[in-house]
């Protein structure tokens, strides 16, 4: 299953209680669990969901050795030592998943082992496109005030080239000037040079908005300094933090050369440089998902998906509906379930003649349906809005390829025009 997948794993030791004895194996994460699997029989020896997590610390056994200790329910407690590369990094991995968890507005549902009704399945789907939907808006609503923005410099542009205008038909006139520059010319240049800025900073503004933010344990380079801290997703860049929100890193958009996504919750960052070591960081997060929706649409032809990452695409999902399961993530075999007939016919065994209809109970309840109708007419109303931005961003376009030609057009003039004087 895909969530048997493991997201990260670590070398290290646990400790059998029963035998007194510490055991060499390999830690893994996957989506919902928390396994130790021994390297001589291969077997399990802890394996623990984690919804039943109760405390993760950082203590030490006999006084001397570094370990990691997990609380469980039932006031079970595992001891993992010897954790390569350290217990730090192994810490802030296992209690960043275990924290999103516990804040997620979607918990585990009891009785989370059942299979769920295909209504809820539908309705995590339409959940998940109405998310993404959202995202996709709010990307179109802010390339809309750039497009704004890029609007207004061209007005200035054009009313620069119009004083220019002037100002050379100044020159041109009087040939018995005998100045290189005429006297008030100084004031219009400082005035022009000051509007330029303070239309840069007006840009500047819009450019620093933030997207999305998710939490997330930050690495550069390697797994051995894994932290928490924090990935902000921004018009024109992206932001690494530290949990104080301190800066970590800053990539501007033309800056980053790869998006490296390893699994759904794995991600790296890198800047490649000539001459000199790439910039790197590696992020780790439960809310992965979330960023990457906006990512592909910034960064669609620098994402780039590894090898690890179709362990998560190919392997059957248990259930869907589990908090864990990412809308990204679904079998075929779920499409085909939906469209299979709910009124199943048995045919009975030595009388051919004879058919009984098994009738079932209803796939979608009325609750369940009623909710999906709400559901489905806010995506309409979405894709409507998203329609609109869409038609007026394609009308700013084209008066904004005007507005260029135009000032192209001009601006050659004007070049001919200052040879001439020259």
């Amino acid at each position: 299953m895909s969530r048997d997948v493991p997201i990260h794993s670590w070398l290290g030791s646990y400790y059998i209680n029963s035998e007194k004895r510490w055991d060499n194996g390999i830690l893994s994460l996957t989506r919902t669990t928390v396994r130790f699997v021994s390297d001589q029989t291969k077997e399990s020896l802890a394996s623990f969901r984690l919804s039943r997590i109760m405390e993760i610390k950082m203590e030490s056994s006999s006084f001397i050795f570094s370990t990691l200790t997990v609380l469980e329910e039932g006031n079970v407690k595992h001891w993992f030592g010897s954790l390569k590369p350290n217990r730090v990094v192994v810490f802030n991995v296992l209690e960043h998943f275990w924290r999103e968890r516990l804040l997620s507005p979607t918990q585990e549902v009891q009785g989370a082992e059942a299979q769920p009704s295909k209504g809820r399945e539908l309705i995590s789907l339409v959940m998940d496109s109405q998310k993404r939907l959202e995202d996709t808006g709010r990307v179109l609503h802010l390339q809309g005030e750039q497009f704004d923005n890029m609007m207004q410099g061209l007005d200035k542009i054009d009313s620069d080239l119009g004083v220019a205008d002037k100002l050379l038909s100044e020159l041109e006139s009087p040939p018995w000037w005998p100045f290189g520059k005429l006297p008030w010319r100084a004031q219009q240049e400082a005035k022009a040079e000051h509007a330029a800025r303070a239309a840069a900073g007006g840009s500047g503004s819009a450019r620093q908005k933030v997207v999305t933010s998710i939490p997330a344990v930050v690495s550069k380079g390697g797994d051995s300094d894994l932290k928490p801290g924090c990935l902000l997703v921004m018009v024109s860049s992206l932001e690494l933090r530290e949990t104080n929100y301190g800066l970590l890193h800053r990539f501007e958009r033309d800056e980053v050369d790869d998006i490296r996504v390893h699994n759904p919750y794995e991600i790296s960052i890198r800047q490649r440089f000539i001459g000199k070591p790439d910039i790197c960081y590696r992020l780790l997060s439960a809310k992965m998902p979330e960023a990457m929706a906006v990512l592909e649409l910034q960064y669609k032809k620098k994402v780039e998906f590894t090898g690890e990452y179709s362990a998560f695409r190919t392997t059957p999902v248990a259930s869907p509906c589990d908090p864990d399961t990412q809308g990204s993530i679904w079998s075929d075999d779920l499409m085909r379930q939906c469209q299979e007939t709910e009124v199943p016919m048995e045919v009975m065994t030595g009388e051919m003649a004879q058919m009984q209809v098994q009738v079932l109970q209803p796939a979608v309840t009325q609750a369940e349906a009623k909710e999906l109708r709400q559901m489905l007419l806010q995506l309409k109303n979405l894709a409507l809005e998203a329609e609109t931005e869409l038609e007026r961003q394609d009308e700013a376009l084209d008066v904004l390829v005007n507005s260029t030609d135009r000032a192209t057009l001009h601006i050659d003039k004007h070049t001919c025009r200052m040879k001439r004087l020259l």
